[in-house]
This record gives structure tokens, C-alpha cells and sequence, in this order.
């Protein structure tokens, strides 16, 4: 038996999302000018349009573009302001809730059948305040989502940023589900003004499955979004990031996101180099 292989080059991957494709034969164009042929593949497109992203899979296999885990996002999403976006986000929302689980049903079959091992998404805020009726009931929906992915053996990571690391850590404890863990984004953690990205990513690490590449500013004026940015140009400590999951032995992909700006292609590079930079094998 062969070791697994640790390079960069086995581990790095961009987000579909990121790249803001119509079809997925710009998607592969795409991902051919940033360098990255492994992608995070956003799962809602093949859902909604299979006409058009029907093909995904062929054109994938012919370009030597592979899978290395899915997205998915929910209904009636408002991510203008952090009081909409706690208010519409995740699986909270009664008046979605319904029309959410029939489109995650979907999902558990369309992500089997691309044979993927782990699927993200933004379950929604969680009340600090374990006395909150809505605090047991996303425990609970989470719980049914979960056992949908755990019947198809796949992994479920939920996003980082929305509530802070002790209470994500707290939900998970309480939550007991093997296949369920975080997909850590250390930008999410500034955009949301939830804590120290570092201090995070260490208490995280027990369900650590994926991370992503990203970056922000704080925001100066509570209440208020902070700012993404290239990365490399914002807050995150890249240097310590690093040298934390290097003390961590983790061994998992390390995937480009970016979600502002008008120069993808040329930012996700920008990402890579940065990633280059600081990145040595576990």
C-alpha cells in the first residue's frame, strides 16, 4: 500500500462558486487559466438545471478536472446585511424549512452519484443561548440533515463564521452525529467579527474536514459585514494559519474561495501563490 500523497498539488482546489460560471464548459475554461484542475464543485446548479450542467461530469473527466467535495446552499438566502442574513440564513427559517429538506433529499442523491465524501453548507446562526427554542431546534433539523448524508456515507461540513468557535464546538458535542464536522474558513471568522481565526482553527480541530482559502478585515463598526479581500491583503495570519495545521497533522484539502471582486480567475492565483508561499507538507 502506497502512502497518501501530501503535496500541494494533491491537496489544493477552487471553489465552482468563486468563478461565477454560466455553464460548466466556462467553468472548465476557468479553472484551466487559474492553474487548479480539482474544484469544490457548488451542487445547486446541477440540482436546479440539469440541462444545462448535465454534462459537468463528462467535461470534467476529459479536461483531468476532479471532485473533491460539493456545496450547497439554502432557499430565500439574504446575505445584504449580517441582520438578514441571520435572519433568512441556513436551515432556521420555518417558511423554507420544508422546501430546504426536499432540495437537501435531492442533493444526498445527486452527491452519491458524483461519489463525494464531503458536503458543505451554512446551517444558519446558532443562539448562543442553548435555552433558545430555536438553539433545539437546529440542533434537531440538523440531526435530520446529517442522517440523510450519513445513509450515503457522505460527510457533512458546516461553514465557520456565523456564531463563534465555542459555540459551533458546543453544538457539535451536543449534535453526536460521526459523519458531521466544520469546513473552517478563516475569513468567515473576520467577515462575521466572531473571534481570532487562529484561536478558532484550534478549538475547531477536532472536527476539522476541509478548509478554505480566504481572506478579510474586521469590520470597524460593529453590527456590520467586514471586508473580504485577496488574499494575502487582509488579516489573516497565513504564516501561523499554516503552522497551525502543520501542528495539527492535518492532511486534508486546502480550497480557494472567493466571493468579491471582479478579477476571479486572477485572485484565485493570487490565493495559490500565497499558498505556495507558506504551505509545507504535513
Amino acid at each position: 500500500m502506497y502512502p497518501p500523497d501530501l503535496s500541494l498539488n494533491s491537496r489544493l482546489a477552487a471553489c465552482s462558486w468563486s468563478l461565477q460560471p454560466a455553464t460548466p464548459a466556462q467553468l472548465v475554461d476557468q479553472l484551466l487559466a487559474t492553474g487548479i484542475r480539482r474544484v469544490q464543485l457548488a451542487l445547486d446548479p446541477l440540482r436546479d438545471d440539469p440541462v444545462v450542467w448535465g454534462a459537468t461530469e463528462d467535461l470534467f473527466r476529459q479536461n483531468g478536472i476532479s471532485l473533491v467535495s460539493g456545496m450547497f446552499g439554502c432557499v430565500g438566502e439574504d446575505y445584504s446585511t449580517l441582520e438578514s442574513i441571520r435572519i433568512t440564513g441556513g436551515i432556521g427559517p420555518d417558511a423554507t424549512w420544508t422546501e430546504n429538506l426536499g432540495n437537501i433529499q435531492t442533493t444526498v442523491g445527486l452527491a452519491s452519484r458524483l461519489g463525494l465524501e464531503l458536503v458543505t453548507f451554512h446551517a444558519g446562526f446558532l443562539p448562543h443561548d442553548e435555552t433558545d427554542p430555536e438553539f433545539l431546534k437546529l440542533l434537531n433539523r440538523l440531526g435530520v440533515v446529517a442522517d440523510l448524508f450519513a445513509e450515503k456515507n457522505i460527510s457533512l461540513g458546516l461553514e465557520t463564521g456565523q456564531e463563534t468557535a465555542p459555540a459551533l464546538s458546543d453544538l457539535l458535542r451536543k449534535l453526536n452525529r460521526p459523519n458531521v464536522g466544520v469546513n473552517f474558513d478563516p475569513a468567515n471568522m473576520l467577515l462575521y467579527n466572531k473571534g481570532n481565526p487562529i484561536a478558532a482553527l484550534r478549538l475547531l480541530a477536532p472536527w476539522l474536514r476541509q478548509v478554505h482559502i480566504k481572506d478579510a478585515n474586521q469590520t470597524q463598526v460593529p453590527g456590520t459585514w467586514g471586508e473580504e479581500v485577496a488574499a494575502g491583503s487582509g488579516q489573516v495570519d497565513w504564516a501561523e494559519f499554516f503552522a497551525t495545521l502543520r501542528h495539527l497533522n492535518y492532511t486534508g484539502n486546502l480550497v480557494i474561495e472567493r466571493e468579491a471582486g471582479t478579477q476571479r480567475v486572477a485572485d484565485i492565483r493570487t490565493a495559490r501563490a500565497v499558498v505556495e508561499k507558506y504551505f509545507t507538507p504535513a
